[in-house]
């Protein structure tokens, strides 16, 4: 009881003067006070850059006593004593290599060598060496082994937490630790409702390094609980939050929800990392989301000059990969170009091109800038940075190259010399769906009764790749798909998958946006076949009805 007043008397002191003088009235005072004492100075008189008051703090003469006793008395303490004074002259910033520091580490050890720390112990001595030492400490690995005979089903959230530190910077066999990661997992998820958002950030972060790809129920509890947590977390706190969504691939209608709400009242104080995180969420996991796009786009406008180029970039690139043109999009790019004459040589050569790229598949043409882009210096400099020229880079300078070409007649600048171009535009595997595809082939031949009147998966000479491609003469009539003469149309059908859409969305990915305006001003009929309208027909003879229709609309009698 009078330990509990003590504490409670130090947790309503203020400086550390009135603790001292606190102190100095107590005719005995407890190994657990004296240590609570320190720890009740270190959270008043640390901040980030240290000890406030090094002088008023070290050598204040009911200080020195305290660490006097703890020094002289070490193997007396109880064990909790032992341990809070260590993590209070840590925060306290006292040398490790000073006699008191190294005093209480060796007791610490001799201590957890003969087995007499309970799993608070355990945790609290695991938190401090990590705080001293880092991951390079060898005496984790056996904190860690004395953790596994504990009954875990016991532990508090804390305590659970402290271990997923401990075992994210000690695993380094991944499988000689993977039951008692297992069993933790499992426990974790039965309180996975009473986690703070600091102790949700922090686990989410740990099966990340972890790589627990297995714990699926887990991650997604996790998930579904940091929703209600999102105002309140901090900006590390979120990041790490959205780098294990993005790990784990899981998408979450309602935390997206959440973001929609909070982004968009908040975008003003966050940092611009934070945004530049939201934004890289959003682009990776193809989630179109308008409100806070238009959040960052307004941000960008009124803040860009204080961005770093990076930054410039994480903020610009998901608007041309989502193909969002924003209702402010005059100003954003009024601001963007502003930003790139002041700043375009403090940009990384593969930042620059990234950041260019993505404004053409949104149809605002970076002219100005091409005739750097495409000059030998500057393309010198990209094959000279990792990864150089790659196939994906390359790709984007051909489409910058091609969209000028196309789209910006006026453009009188260098053109990209032919070493520097692809003979095709990669398209991933994945964005074609192959079953779609199926579907739509079968319905053509119902239509067209011969396959040769088709092809698929066909090259053109202009760098794009048609799904399937139908070609007529002069007066309307399907020709052979291998004939060369007398081609007076050609009909380009884009099968566009749900891959091709940002997710839960009719909107176009900016990659297949720009293919399709390209192929028409290369002279093609472009036809669009989205899954949105095929998915519901049942059978061959209802999508060669819909193909019909789609394709050859004032045609009539082709057996359907």
């Amino acid at each position: 009881m009078v330990e509990q007043l003590a504490f409670k008397k130090l947790n309503s002191l203020y400086s550390s003067e009135e603790i001292f003088e606190f102190l100095s009235s107590l005719e005995v005072i407890s190994d657990t006070i004296a240590s609570g004492a320190l720890w009740r100075i270190s959270e008043l008189e640390v901040d980030d850059n240290g000890l406030k008051n090094p002088k008023g703090v070290l050598e204040n003469k009911v200080f020195r006593a305290l660490c006097f006793q703890f020094e002289s008395e070490s193997s007396k303490l109880s064990n909790t004593g032992l341990l809070s004074a260590v993590q209070a002259l840590i925060k306290l910033r006292i040398d490790p290599q000073s006699a008191l520091v190294a005093n209480l580490l060796s007791e610490a050890e001799e201590r957890l060598g003969k087995g007499q720390f309970t799993v608070k112990n355990l945790c609290a001595f695991g938190e401090s060496l990590l705080e001293l030492e880092g991951p390079s400490c060898a005496t984790l690995e056996q904190i860690v082994n004395h953790l596994q005979e504990k009954d875990m089903e016991k532990w508090s959230p804390k305590e659970m937490v402290a271990v997923y530190k401990m075992l994210q910077v000690t695993v380094r066999e991944k499988e000689r630790y993977q039951d008692f990661l297992n069993r933790l997992n499992s426990v974790t998820l039965t309180v996975v409702s009473q986690l703070s958002p600091e102790f949700t950030s922090v686990i989410l972060n740990s099966l990340v390094v972890l790589h627990q790809t297995q714990a699926v129920p887990l991650v997604t509890a996790l998930c579904k609980h940091s929703v209600k947590h999102i105002p309140c977390f901090t900006g590390d706190e979120l990041a790490k939050v959205l780098e294990a969504f993005l790990y784990f691939r899981h998408r979450e209608k309602v935390f997206t929800e959440a973001l929609e709400t909070y982004v968009p009242k908040s975008i003003f104080t966050m940092h611009p990392q934070m945004v530049s995180k939201v934004m890289q969420y959003c682009c990776q996991m193809m989630i179109l989301s308008k409100p806070i796009f238009d959040a960052a786009a307004a941000d960008f406008i009124s803040n860009a000059d204080t961005f770093t180029t990076e930054q410039i970039a994480e903020y610009i690139v998901p608007f041309g990969t989502l193909n969002y043109v924003p209702p402010s999009a005059a100003s954003l790019f009024r601001k963007l170009e502003t930003v790139l004459h002041a700043r375009f040589n403090h940009f990384q050569p593969h930042t620059l091109v990234n950041l260019l790229h993505s404004c053409v598949l949104i149809q605002r043409y970076p002219v100005n800038f091409l005739p750097k882009i495409f000059s030998p210096y500057f393309l010198q400099r990209l094959q000279a940075q990792p990864p150089g020229l790659d196939r994906t880079v390359t790709s984007q300078l051909t489409q910058l190259f091609l969209t000028v070409t196309l789209e910006c007649p006026f453009y009188e600048g260098p053109k990209l010399l032919l070493k520097y171009q692809v003979k095709g535009f990669l398209t991933p595997h994945s964005s074609l769906d192959f079953h779609l595809l199926k579907r739509v082939k079968t319905g053509l031949l119902y239509l067209l009764k011969k396959r040769i009147y088709f092809a698929s998966e066909v090259s053109t000479p202009y760098f794009y790749a048609v799904d399937i491609e139908i070609k007529l003469d002069e007066e309307g009539f399907v020709l052979p798909a291998t004939q060369s003469e007398e081609v007076h149309r050609r009909i380009a059908l884009c099968v566009d998958g749900r891959n091709r859409f940002c997710i839960n969305s009719r909107s176009l990915l900016g990659e297949e946006a720009i293919k399709q305006r390209h192929l028409r001003l290369l002279g093609y009929e472009v036809v669009q076949i989205p899954f949105y309208e095929i998915e519901s027909l049942q059978n061959c003879r209802k999508m060669a009805q819909y193909l019909h229709k789609k394709i050859f609309p004032h045609t009539y009698g082709l057996g359907c």
